[in-house]
């Protein structure tokens, strides 16, 4: 059979189109998809959620894709590697309550699991802003990234959903959209966000799944961006609370679209 580069483009085009508009009324969007965004993912759409991420990198794993300094390995304990079990990452034991895996490895497999739980990845588009409805959160605007770095003035589309989650870590980039825009104080000790401390693995291992919760009507952080928005530390190359962060949330979530039907 001779390959025709018009039908290539037909399939591209129009598979991408049916893909992103059975998209536009979700129950969750999860801004990043870094490990505690891919594992709530994971853990959404297997419980039947209907869930998107929009991730403004080309590449998915957040800052677990680099492992430590970009030698490709992390690390996690004791709880974090039986989420990994679970989802089929390989793991090592390094000393008593050390585990490593690949760091490529667990990204890509974490990824995987979400997909074929039936959530659906956008990569290279980023959320500009949120949409408004009443006092809460009703879905996010959206546009290419190369829109946004190229400086282009083009306008965005919007995506309706139940419930927003911030897991773009460090920068928190829906939160401060939220900050900025909406006149009305976020769920924190000061109304606003906090901003996260130096490292302190052990204590940043148990507060990001603490943080990992409702911080406005309808927004809900996980992962390192529930520390940063919560004024917890950072925790560096070692990922078991960030998995945990994204099981954590997707139980509450869960809950929480349950109590409204």
């Amino acid at each position: 059979m001779k390959l025709n580069e018009e039908k290539v483009t037909r399939a591209i085009l129009s598979r991408y189109t049916e893909k992103f508009l059975d998209n536009l009324d979700q129950d969750v969007i999860i801004a990043g998809a870094g490990p505690a965004g891919l594992t709530l993912a994971y853990y959404l759409a297997k419980a039947g959620i209907n869930v998107s991420i929009f991730e403004k990198k080309l590449s998915i794993g957040g800052g677990m894709w680099g492992g430590g300094m970009l030698f490709n390995e992390i690390v996690v304990q004791d709880m974090g590697k039986e989420v990994l079990d679970e989802l089929g990452v390989r793991t090592r034991p390094f000393e008593e309550g050390y585990y490593t895996a690949d760091s490529v490895e667990a990204v890509t497999t974490i990824c995987s699991n979400a997909i074929n739980a039936g959530a659906q990845v956008f990569n290279a588009i980023l959320v500009e802003d949120v949409m408004i409805e009443g006092e809460g959160v009703c879905g996010v605007v959206v546009n290419w990234t190369s829109v946004e770095k190229a400086g282009l003035h083009v306008d965005p589309l919007s995506v309706r959903a139940k419930i927003v989650v911030e897991a773009t870590g460090h920068p928190l980039e829906v939160l401060k959209i939220i900050e900025k825009k909406v006149d009305a104080d976020l769920y924190t000790s000061t109304g606003k966000i906090i901003g996260e401390r130096s490292m302190n693995a052990e204590m940043g291992e148990k507060t990001v799944v603490e943080n990992s919760k409702e911080i406005f009507k309808n927004v809900y952080v996980v992962g390192m961006a529930a520390n940063a928005a919560f004024g917890a530390h950072r925790m560096g190359p070692i990922f078991g609370g960030m998995i945990l962060s994204g099981k954590e949330l997707a139980e509450k979530i869960i809950r929480k679209l349950q109590s409204q039907t």
